[in-house]
């Protein structure tokens, strides 16, 4: 086949350190539109971000040169720096790892819907219970104790 053709898209979630309720409701969509601004820096597709006060849902798609991991150390390392430096949060840092799981172009206005709809969803559950569910449903095998 002399061309390629991907279609890779991804739902990521990462939380604040320690689960610290960092991001206020007041400066929460100026964070939204700066990751996805960063996503766009980085030659990726971002389709929607949302969250809480402590995590971050993220819809994207990505080149088959990206790697998720490298995504989101750039991304996870500007998003620090702007908030340490434009909404004056000096502690404020991501925890180390994240959930990544793929999505297929059939059901992406389903979960672009679901992380647009977070303030919804977690009237409900927590964000433990939320990833939890997320792990399971992906058959994605976790230790609970990294959960927290």
């Amino acid at each position: 086949m002399p061309n390629t053709y991907t279609s890779l898209h991804y739902h990521i979630v990462f939380s604040t350190k320690n689960r610290t309720p960092w991001i206020s409701r007041e400066w929460r969509p100026r964070l939204f539109e700066y990751l996805g601004g960063t996503l766009r820096g980085l030659d990726a597709h971002s389709h929607e971000v949302g969250g809480m006060a402590d995590h971050v849902h993220l819809v994207v798609s990505l080149k088959p040169t990206h790697t998720i991991s490298k995504v989101l150390q750039e991304l996870k390392k500007s998003s620090s720096v702007w908030a340490h430096e434009e909404m004056r949060v000096p502690d404020f840092a991501w925890q180390d790892g994240y959930a990544a799981f793929t999505v297929s172009a059939s059901v992406l206005p389903e979960v672009i819907a679901y992380v647009h709809d977070q303030e919804e969803h977690h009237r409900t559950r927590s964000f433990r219970e939320e990833l939890e569910i997320m792990l399971k449903k992906s058959d994605v095998s976790f230790d609970p104790k990294y959960l927290d």
